[in-house]
C-alpha cells in the first residue's frame, strides 16, 4: 500500500502541471516557453511604443484640409494602453486644440465625471477622436476629413488598444465604425461589433450639456457597459 505522502506528493504534482496548462493557455499566439514565462508572460506588441511611433509618424500630419484651416495643435489620443474601454468621439473643439489633449473643456469634463461614475479614472481608460485636429468653429468634420483620419489614425489605434469595448460618443464617431446610415438615436443603448470588438453608441457629452434629460439615458449605456466588462472579466 502506497504511503500518504506519495499520494500528496502526486497530488501537488498534478496541480502544479494543470497550473502550468492553464497559464500557456492564456498566452498569446507565438509566445515562447521560458523559465520565466510563468512569472512574466512576454507581450508580442509594446502597445505603447506601438502608440508613440504612429503618433510621431504624422506629428506633422498634412494628409486632409483641416492641416490648413487654422488647428493650433494636432490632438492624438490619450489614456491606457491597456485599457478594456475605450471612447471615440468627434474631434478636438477649442480648448483641446489649445492644449493638445482630449475632451478637456466642458464636455470633456462631463465625460470625466461619466468615467468617475463608473467606478474607473481616465487613466484607467483610452480617449480618442475620429478627427485629430479642430475643424473651424467646431463644424463637423467633412467626409473625407473623417475618412482620411480614420483611416490613418483611428483605426490603428483600436487595433494597438484592442479594447473590450469601444464607447462611439455621438453620431459623427458612430458613424465612422458602423456606417454614414446609423442613426445615433437609434443605434445608441444597443452593442454591435466592431471588428471583433463590442461597440457600443451614445449620445456625445456636449449634446448632453444641451440636453441634461438625455443624462439618464446615457448612464443607462454606461450601465450596459459596466456589465458587458464585469461579465466578461470572469
Amino acid at each position: 500500500m502506497k504511503s500518504k505522502e506519495t499520494f500528496n506528493a502526486k497530488e501537488i504534482n498534478n496541480k502544479q502541471i494543470k497550473s502550468s496548462l492553464e497559464n500557456l493557455l492564456k498566452q498569446p499566439i507565438g509566445f515562447i516557453y521560458s523559465k520565466t514565462s510563468q512569472q512574466t508572460p512576454k507581450k508580442n506588441i509594446n502597445k505603447t511604443e506601438a502608440i508613440k511611433k504612429l503618433y510621431t509618424n504624422f506629428e506633422n500630419c498634412t494628409k486632409c484640409p483641416l492641416a490648413k484651416q487654422g488647428r493650433n495643435k494636432i490632438v492624438f489620443g490619450e489614456g491606457n494602453h491597456d485599457a478594456d474601454l475605450m471612447f471615440v468621439g468627434e474631434g478636438p473643439g477649442r480648448d483641446e486644440d489649445k492644449q493638445g489633449i482630449p475632451f478637456i473643456g466642458r464636455a470633456g469634463k462631463l465625460l470625466t465625471k461619466i468615467i468617475e461614475s463608473m467606478q474607473l479614472t481616465r487613466d484607467q481608460v483610452y480617449i480618442t477622436n475620429v478627427v485629430k485636429c479642430r475643424p473651424p468653429n467646431n463644424r463637423n468634420p467633412l467626409p473625407i476629413e473623417s475618412e482620411t483620419c480614420k483611416k490613418l489614425l483611428l483605426l490603428k489605434e483600436i487595433e494597438i488598444i484592442n479594447p473590450k469595448i469601444i464607447c462611439t460618443l455621438g453620431a459623427i464617431a458612430t458613424k465612422a465604425l458602423l456606417g454614414e446610415d446609423i442613426r445615433i438615436s437609434k443605434a445608441r443603448g444597443v452593442f454591435s461589433i466592431f471588428k471583433g470588438i463590442t461597440l457600443m453608441p451614445t449620445y456625445h457629452p456636449a449634446y448632453l450639456l444641451r440636453n441634461p434629460s438625455a443624462k439618464k439615458i446615457v448612464w443607462e449605456d454606461m450601465k450596459l457597459i459596466m456589465n458587458n466588462l464585469k461579465n466578461n472579466s470572469i
